[in-house]
């Protein structure tokens, strides 16, 4: 399947999997690439832009295909090196980045100088149109339904891909409910030339994160998420658990009073907890409504060859079959 998406990036499959805090790892990027997608390192998982070289080299030593490196621009007193970072990417031969945050304008002339690619996340046409603007090479749109961050404006995927359609002139891929062939198909109708997927990912053998994590998703459903720190204009998409619980209550007991500091036991530093230990209660872990969907653990190569011949058989057999 050709699209814009895969030419841009060198990629057999229009699937790319996107940048997760403690789930971006080495195993998981090399393993979705070597499927024919376009696997994601996150870089600020890695806590010094040399650990972020040893694991891209370690990604090397395991895929010879394209894959990128996540890259997430984050207000912070005491940013991470970001230039580091950079280099750590420029000098591993890393040829795609997918940046997310806030807008990567600063950083964008040493990344284009190293020939390498940008493709920035975001959930509105407003910001969409921005990223092309200031030279990104292509970006992801991220409906409501995503898991992370969605944005403030709650518009849906079914609205929000055919107006980027309209609006934009660089190649975009779908991200939000993105699970299967039927997602594929629906993306591209809509408009878009490819699908990211996130929480999808992480229910995948090679996904470093516990078990816990990976039967959690599968357990769930579509109606096992909430949106947490609203009222911090930061809202994100999470599992539902004990600790979302108790954030929820404190968010209404506090109102618009609330601060980062009322919910950090919740919030600060819980990943490691969470992906690695499987102490899935801990803390609040992103994740999509469309856990939904998910129902079982495959390997990346069955989990991309099945999205793929959903897709093509969609295609062929049930779209058609209409035209009669």
């Amino acid at each position: 399947m050709k699209t814009r998406i895969t030419e841009l990036f060198g990629i057999q499959h229009p699937i790319i999997q996107g940048g997760m805090h403690y789930v971006g790892f080495a195993e998981l990027a090399a393993a979705v690439s070597n499927a024919g997608g376009l696997g994601i390192i996150t870089a600020l998982t890695q806590k010094t832009p040399e650990n972020l070289a040893k694991e891209i080299a370690r990604c090397r030593e395991m895929t010879d295909k394209p894959f990128g490196v996540n890259l997430t621009f984050l207000p912070a007193l005491q940013p991470p090196d970001y230039p580091g970072y950079i280099r750590a990417i420029v000098e591993g031969g890393v040829k795609i980045v997918e940046t997310a945050g806030r807008n990567p304008e600063p950083y964008l002339p040493p990344l284009h100088a190293a020939g390498i690619k940008v493709i920035h996340k975001c959930t509105s046409v407003r910001h969409s149109l921005k990223a092309e603007k200031i030279g990104c090479d292509a970006v992801s749109v991220d409906g409501f339904e995503c898991g992370g961050h969605p944005g403030e404006d709650d518009i849906p995927n079914m609205i929000l891909l055919p107006r980027a359609a309209e609006e934009l002139k660089i190649p975009f891929v779908a991200s939000g409910g993105m699970a299967d062939g039927r997602s594929l198909v629906a993306g591209l109708a809509l408009g878009a030339d490819g699908i990211n997927m996130g929480t999808r990912f992480i229910a995948t053998r090679e996904a470093p994160v516990h078990e816990n994590v990976k039967n959690a998703i599968v357990a769930a459903s579509e109606l096992d998420t909430r949106l947490v720190m609203r009222p911090l204009r930061n809202t994100e998409r999470v599992m539902y658990n004990d600790a979302v619980k108790r954030l929820l209550e404190k968010e209404t007991r506090l109102g618009q009073e609330i601060k980062f500091e009322d919910i950090i036991e919740e919030v600060a530093g819980v990943y490691p907890k969470i992906m690695m230990e499987g102490k899935t209660e801990t803390g609040v872990w992103s994740c999509g409504m469309v856990a939904g969907l998910i129902h079982d653990i495959p390997t990346c190569r069955e989990l991309i060859d099945r999205i793929m011949a959903e897709a093509e058989a969609i295609i062929k057999e049930r779209l058609t079959k209409f035209l009669g």
